[in-house]
């Protein structure tokens, strides 16, 4: 679930945060409502509304499985803060280079894909990060509307009487799954800092 959710949700969370960036106030204000609207809901709140309410808005005889709609809720979720993320690090390029890249011929997209949006994800990978773990650990609330995780997979489990007493093993063993993918996503993340050069300013002289 958090593997195929961040995959998903990366790519529109960029083009949500180039969205409230926008200069059309449609799209901006489109955006900006989306994200402010998820963000201000509980991720329990969301998969609640895809179990139970998104079956009622879909045509006559077309049925999702519980596992996608989980799955939506869940990219939906992290889409929004992962596009304030994003946003941030768009903020946090210096004007000149949208100058530079403008002088050099490329146009909007082009500028985005060749020289804003590598510096601005070189900066955003600290905070990307942070929100990864979190949403990570947030899956386990999928429990809620009956799907199964590590988590749930060991509740089950300690109700069989072969496991009755190893309880406190099990949730440790569980607490070390949580931490081991944590800790390699955030020393991940170090090693990129470190391999990626932090981005430079532009500056574009006068011909002599």
């Amino acid at each position: 679930l958090s593997t195929f959710g961040l995959a998903s949700a990366f790519p529109l969370s960029i083009l949500l945060a180039l969205g409230r960036r926008s200069t059309l106030p449609v799209i901006r204000a489109l955006c900006v409502a989306y994200i402010e609207l998820v963000r201000g809901v509980p991720l329990i709140s969301l998969l609640f509304m895809a179990s139970v309410m998104l079956p009622l808005f879909l045509p006559g005889g077309m049925t999702i499985d519980k596992l996608a709609r989980a799955q939506i809720a869940l990219v939906l979720f992290a889409a929004a803060y992962l596009a304030e993320v994003v946003r941030g690090g768009l903020q946090a390029i210096p004007r000149g280079q949208y100058e530079a890249a403008a002088a050099i011929g490329l146009g909007y997209w082009g500028a985005m894909r060749a020289v804003i949006l590598p510096q601005a994800l070189r900066i955003a990978v600290p905070p990307l990060v942070n929100t990864f773990v979190g949403f990570f650990k947030d899956t386990s609330l999928v429990l809620i509307i009956g799907l199964f995780d590590l988590l749930s997979t060991i509740k089950v489990a300690l109700t069989e009487p072969a496991w009755n007493g190893y309880g406190v093993e099990a949730y440790f063993f569980a607490a070390l799954v949580y931490f081991i993918f944590c800790f390699a996503m955030s020393r991940y993340s170090r090693r990129f800092e470190r391999a990626v050069p932090a981005p430079e300013a532009v500056v574009l002289r006068e011909p002599a």
